[in-house]
């Protein structure tokens, strides 16, 4: 048994976290220590999470035509992308798509818009009616991922019933400007605090294997817990062609485990969500992920990806001996009919106005 690595984990079971030095430590292991890593990762895991494990879900309400230009995505109207062209699901979609996710164990399930912020017709008089319908049911968590959000904007998805909402940072502060350049780093913090100050629970996290190093990493997870995130997904890019990180080379399955194992030393009581990826970069290791410090994963499809089947999900961890912890707090009724107020705020590279992008057209850059 390595002995640094055990007194590191030590000191975590005991109730403290890892530093910066003690994480910067845990990343240069390597070879045969990586199953020390992942002993000790899992046994936080089942110190703080017990061996139930949760799934979640997410439907693309709208897909495509963003005007970011995150080089990872897809969706993304600056390249040639699979999914560049906007669509949109009909109400009866996304219903469904709830329905199934509850029916299948997802104990959250997330209503994903595609763009910079949601507008206001699409925040009143598209999504309010789903979000309520969802979150009055009860069978599952009504989450979103809506993009930038204002304090109006947060407030009013609170009324509606949502009671998560995903907003990643991607990577470090450091690494971010070679991901995105159209809106900066700060934006997303300053989103997730608007989020947190109107009651709503965080889910953010980032993606691994976009060149970034080791310290990029954990520079990344230690903003997370600065914040106090209540749940970090852990993605691992799959390349789409079209993209600019479309000719990136796929991270090897032992050094996405070592990233959730380092994750969970860090983030010893925060849900961690293997996500995007998965199914591509570890193939058949995936179940390692619980071993390796995991507690949480996405079931079904992503967002312009192919997941695989539930069921094989579900006989994953049936096989480990696990059990997957359904949504068991009921419904939320909504708070009256919820109301958006008048402000607008203007940010990013187009200064493009949060509550009506795409109703209003953007100020032209003055002549110089």
């Amino acid at each position: 048994m390595h002995e640094s690595i055990a007194a590191i984990a030590n000191h975590v079971l005991n109730g403290s976290p890892v530093d910066h030095e003690q994480a910067r430590y845990l990343a240069t292991v390597g070879g045969d220590d990586l199953y020390d890593l992942f002993y000790w990762a899992n046994k936080i895991r089942i110190r703080f999470f017990g061996r139930d494990v949760r799934f979640c879900a997410i439907v693309a309400a709208k897909v495509g035509g963003c005007s970011e230009d995150c080089k990872f995505c897809a969706q993304s109207a600056h390249y040639d992308g699979p999914a560049k062209e906007q669509s949109e699901l009909t109400d009866e979609q996304i219903l469904a798509s709830a329905e199934h996710a509850a029916s299948v164990g997802a104990a959250s399930f997330g209503i994903v818009n595609s763009g910079r912020a949601p507008t206001r017709h699409e925040l009143a008089d598209w999504l309010k009616p789903i979000m309520m319908k969802i979150a009055s049911e009860g069978k599952t968590r009504a989450c979103a991922t809506l993009g930038t959000l204002t304090p109006e904007t947060a407030k009013f998805l609170y009324d509606c019933g949502i009671r998560r909402v995903n907003h990643n940072i991607e990577t470090s502060e450091r690494h971010y400007p070679n991901i995105v350049t159209t809106h900066p780093f700060s934006e997303r913090i300053r989103t997730l605090k608007i989020a947190k100050a109107a009651g709503l629970s965080l889910c953010s996290g980032g993606i691994f294997g976009m060149g970034e190093d080791w310290s990029d990493r954990i520079d990344m997870l230690f903003t997370l817990r600065n914040i106090g995130v209540d749940v970090v997904p852990l993605n691992f890019l799959n390349a789409i062609p079209g993209t600019p990180l479309g000719h990136m080379t796929p991270l090897q399955p032992m050094e996405c485990l070592k990233v959730i194992s380092l994750a969970r030393f860090v983030l010893p009581q925060t849900e961690l969500k293997v996500a995007g990826g998965r199914e591509k970069v570890l193939r058949d290791l995936q179940s390692w992920i619980f071993f390796a410090g995991a507690d949480s994963t996405m079931i079904g499809n992503y967002l312009t990806t192919y997941g695989r089947s539930p069921a094989d999900d579900q006989q994953m961890v049936r096989d480990l001996g696990l059990t997957w912890k359904v949504y068991a707090d009921g419904p939320v009724q909504p708070n009256g009919d919820p109301v958006l107020s008048a402000s607008v705020v203007h940010s990013g590279k187009h200064r493009i106005p949060i509550l009506y992008e795409r109703e209003v057209t953007a100020p032209a850059p003055a002549s110089v």
